[in-house]
C-alpha cells in the first residue's frame, strides 16, 4: 500500500471513530455510570509509580484519570490523549481536567518523546486503532523499558459481545492467542490477562 493510500486510510479511520464517539459523547458517562470501581481496580493493577508519568491512551471522558492521578500523586503527571474534541470537552464538565492534561491527539501519533511514560492506562483503544500493531508500537515507543500497560474494559469480551448483540469470532484482537503475538510484535511482553464478565484486563510489560 502506498504511503498516500495509508495516509488516506488513516484519516477514514479516525473520521469514523471521532464520528462514532462524538454523537455519544453527551451521554456516555449516563450510559455506564458504574464503572468507576473497575477503572479504579484496573488502575490498581497496573501499579503506576509514585512521582511516574502515565497516559490514560484514548482517555474519553477521563474516567481513569483519578484513580490515575491518586496512583501517582502529587509530584506525578497524568495524560489523558483521545482523538475526539468532544469526549474531552465531557471529562472537563466532569472535572476531570483537574487530575490530568487533557490533549487532543491521535493515540496512534503520539506528541510525546520516546520513552517518556511509566505507565500506559488504555480503555476499550485496541477495538479502535486504524493500525493496531502500529498503535500499541507508538504506545511502546513512548514508554520506558520496563514500563507497563494496561488494555482494559469494564465488561468481558463475551459479555460485550451479547450487550452488542454480535457474536465473538476467531479474530477478535482482544483475545489472548491473537493479543499475546501482536503485542510482542509491537515491543510488549504480556504477563497477565483476565477476560471475565465483569472485566477484560490485559497487562504488559514494555520489552527493552
Amino acid at each position: 500500500m502506498s504511503d498516500g493510500r495509508a495516509a488516506r486510510d488513516d484519516s477514514d479511520g479516525h473520521a469514523r471513530v471521532r464520528d462514532f464517539f462524538a454523537a455519544r459523547a453527551s451521554g456516555w458517562e449516563a450510559r455506564f455510570p458504574d464503572d468507576g470501581p473497575a477503572f479504579a481496580t484496573a488502575v490498581a493493577e497496573l501499579a503506576p509509580p509514585a512521582g511516574g508519568v502515565v497516559l490514560d491512551a484514548g482517555c474519553g471522558t477521563g474516567r481513569a484519570l483519578p484513580a490515575l492521578r491518586a496512583a501517582v500523586g502529587p509530584t506525578g503527571t497524568v495524560l489523558g490523549a483521545d482523538l475526539t474534541p468532544a469526549m474531552l470537552a465531557e471529562a472537563v464538565r466532569a472535572g476531570r481536567h483537574r487530575d490530568g492534561a487533557l490533549v487532543l491527539a491521535d493515540a496512534g501519533r503520539l506528541p510525546l518523546r520516546d520513552g517518556v511514560l511509566d505507565a500506559v492506562f488504555a480503555a476499550g483503544l485496541i477495538s479502535h486503532l486504524a493500525a493496531p500493531e502500529a498503535g500499541l508500537q507508538e504506545l511502546a515507543r513512548v514508554t520506558r523499558p520496563g514500563g507497563r500497560m494496561a488494555l482494559f474494559h469494564p465488561v468481558g469480551r463475551a459479555a460485550l459481545a451479547a450487550r452488542q448483540g454480535r457474536r465473538l469470532t476467531p479474530d477478535d484482537l482482544r483475545a489472548g492467542p491473537r493479543l499475546r503475538p501482536l503485542l510482542a510484535a509491537a515491543g510488549w511482553r504480556l504477563t497477565s490477562y483476565a477476560d471475565e464478565d465483569t472485566r477484560y484486563l490485559a497487562l504488559a510489560v514494555r520489552d527493552g
